[in-house]
């Protein structure tokens, strides 16, 4: 944890929290706090800075809190993830929140076994869940969106074309001829299909609405591979 994450509920006064849950057992047994050290802090959308341990015992951690600047700029990328297994997925959406993605979409795909969309961690709860623990890892207090697309097809083409504007679109394909851009300037918009990756009808119809297939070379990757090196080249 390089960030304590605050939420509004921790707050017992303007500058001062108490926390009793997880966040005041990482601080007793990795950061081994004593009262007057500093502590790297931020609050749930909002500022960052500094939290002051002004007591600290098995009960409760009680904090002094000085929020003077924002977060880190987000990542200029939007990212259209076809839904991973329940174990991928908490991998990687703490990944992409640890990068600074603020706009993901799970959609469906033909690959996409249906039992996942029954998976306890789509609830919201358990979404907010992974994105904290990214936010806390990256050092980030921006939360961000994810929404949820069951249909692959009313999606690519009613939503899609709207949603890219003027972003760059690319959906990773690994037959693709052409290369995955890097250090791109701008915003983009990133398909990236489940194992196996998404099949051709898919592609076609990401292509269609906009979106350039891109490759990474011949190797197969799992979707959280995938994600990071794509994300890592495109940033």
């Amino acid at each position: 944890m390089n960030l304590l994450l605050l939420d509004d509920a921790d707050f017992i006064a303007p500058d001062r929290v108490r926390l009793t849950d997880r966040r005041l057992r990482h601080v007793r047994e990795v950061h081994r706090a004593a009262v007057g050290d500093a502590l790297q802090v931020g609050r749930l959308d909002g500022e960052m800075g500094t939290g002051t341990v002004v007591a600290i015992d098995d009960a409760a951690l009680v904090l002094d809190v000085r929020l003077d600047r924002p977060p880190p700029a987000p990542a200029p990328v939007r990212l259209l993830l076809a839904l991973p297994r329940p174990k991928a997925m908490r991998r990687v959406l703490q990944g992409v929140a640890a990068i600074g993605v603020k706009d993901v979409v799970l959609l469906n795909s033909w690959r996409v076994e249906k039992s996942y969309w029954e998976s306890p961690m789509l609830a919201p709860a358990a979404l907010r869940e992974q994105l904290v623990l990214g936010l806390e890892q990256g050092g980030d207090t921006r939360l961000p969106r994810v929404e949820l697309r069951r249909r692959f097809k009313p999606f690519v083409e009613d939503e899609l074309p709207a949603l890219l504007g003027d972003s760059l679109g690319l959906v990773a394909h690994p037959l693709a001829e052409e290369p995955c851009p890097r250090a791109v300037a701008g915003h983009v918009t990133l398909a990236i299909g489940p194992e196996g990756g998404f099949i051709p009808y898919e592609v076609e119809a990401l292509q269609r609405a906009g979106c350039r297939a891109v490759s990474l070379g011949p190797r197969r990757l799992r979707v959280e591979q995938a994600v990071a090196v794509l994300l890592g080249r495109i940033l």
